[in-house]
């Protein structure tokens, strides 16, 4: 995937043309965590009024405007992912990419970055971890066509005959609450447990909410367009209660980029969170 659009640091020490490709590679994350303390990490796309999905009212689900996605956040999105161990999904998404109404993001696909993944110690694909109340949702045909390993995350009080059903599949369940849903405390735990050091949430804001609010989240990673969305029907960065000082978040890098989108601009932020404060 060849980026060669150039970026403006403006913090720390600013400075212009920075290349954009390899820009998340350099962090080496896949080095951050060990499987006593896995580093944990996500990423998200919102437009400046907040919005990171929208409600489709022709196919159902929510879904990212396009106006407001870039070729630049794509191929940043892939270098977090391809520093993976373990990736953690949700069953919306899965019921959404099984429906074809969304695109597949559960693989590595760029030659380079799995050259990269080879290069560095990391398997081919990360792990695949679907995190699900309903345990209702397909698997998709491209994760056995890349012998990736599925693990199943839902809370102790799922239903009986859909825990069954899967785990009769020959697949492992991770049981991380005691009601239906899936906590992230208990789920990161687990992991750590099975040998995962380095963690991507790609899930939506609900997972989002309980990794912070369980203090499992190391670093957020948040590109921002420079374009007002508005709507009544849309989705925000978290879904819960008020957060308290665990919703601390430090600013460690900011980078902007011009006239993309079209006609405006993007902020690239990384933030770090205090997992133990």
């Amino acid at each position: 995937m060849a980026m060669q659009k150039n970026l403006l640091r403006l913090y720390p020490n600013s400075c212009d043309n920075i290349l954009i490709k390899g820009l998340y590679l350099a962090h080496q994350l896949h080095k951050l965590g060990d499987a006593e303390s896995p580093f944990v990490y996500a990423n998200f796309l919102s437009s400046l009024d907040g919005r990171i999905a929208v409600e489709d009212a022709v196919q159902g689900g929510t879904h990212i405007p396009k106006h407001i996605t870039t070729a630049s956040d794509f191929a940043l999105f892939m270098e977090l992912h391809a520093q993976a161990d373990c990736i953690i999904t949700h069953g919306g998404y899965m019921r959404a990419l099984g429906e074809g109404r969304l695109g597949n993001i559960l693989q590595v696909k760029d030659k380079d970055l799995i050259e990269w993944r080879s290069n560095n110690g990391l398997k081919p694909q990360p792990a695949v971890v679907i995190a699900s109340a309903s345990l209702n949702f397909p698997i998709h045909d491209s994760i056995q066509e890349h012998a990736q390993t599925v693990h199943i995350a839902t809370g102790r009080h799922a239903d009986p005959e859909r825990i069954r059903y899967w785990q009769d599949l020959g697949y492992n369940l991770m049981f991380t609450g005691e009601d239906k849903m899936v906590h992230g405390a208990p789920l990161i735990r687990q992991l750590s447990a099975l040998g995962f050091k380095t963690i991507y949430l790609v899930a939506g804001p609900q997972m989002l909410d309980t990794v912070i609010r369980e203090k499992q989240l190391s670093r957020l990673y948040l590109s921002m367009t420079h374009q007002l969305i508005g709507g009544k029907d849309f989705r925000t960065l978290l879904a819960g209660a008020m957060l308290g000082p665990e919703g601390n978040l430090r600013l460690e890098t900011l980078y902007y980029e011009q006239d993309s989108p079209a006609g405006t601009g993007q902020f690239f932020m990384q933030f770090g969170l205090n997992r133990t404060a």
